[in-house]
């Protein structure tokens, strides 16, 4: 049985262009509030920022048989887009103005299987330190009954963004 999914999202050329205008916190407040487009990847995936304050970012989401490998579970790859997007968004939420962020690595541990019967899950991304150059972050996913189902590292670059 064939199965589809639709999805729209926002012009991505928009939040780009806002990236270092206002300090990283009220860019993710901004994408939060709907006031600057989520990226596309968010749409593709089903995923969504939840909550940011300085130094965290959590995303949400609920995994769907879209999002599965061909042995039947949540894949890795959705696993890390969403660490991934909660370690660098809780880097980008201490930048202050005209700076900007990109991932250097992202390193990974999957400790538990998702589903579509683990129902939601939540990734957490926290700032461990910061320097004037690099950044590292942490991201833990957790599932409804905040077991951890994988934990990630992130160190990240910073640098300032052009004027434009």
């Amino acid at each position: 049985m064939v199965r589809s999914r639709t999805f729209e999202w926002g012009d991505p050329k928009v939040s780009a262009a806002a990236v270092g205008r206002t300090s990283g916190l009220e860019f993710l407040r901004d994408v939060l509030a709907g006031r600057l487009p989520a990226p596309p990847i968010a749409s593709t995936l089903g995923f969504t920022l939840e909550e940011v304050e300085e130094g965290r970012a959590v995303f949400a989401m609920e995994p769907g048989e879209e999002h599965y490998n061909p042995i039947g579970s949540v894949h890795g790859g959705v696993y890390a887009t969403l660490l991934d997007s909660a370690a660098g968004c809780a880097v980008q939420s201490v930048l202050p103005e005209g700076m900007g962020y990109t991932s250097l690595d992202l390193n990974l541990k999957f400790l538990r299987p998702i589903t579509v019967e683990t129902g939601k899950v939540r990734a957490v991304g926290t700032v461990l330190n910061q320097g004037r150059r690099t950044a590292l972050a942490q991201a833990e996913l957790f599932d409804a009954t905040d077991r951890l189902l994988a934990h990630a590292t992130s160190s990240c670059m910073i640098f300032p963004v052009p004027a434009r």
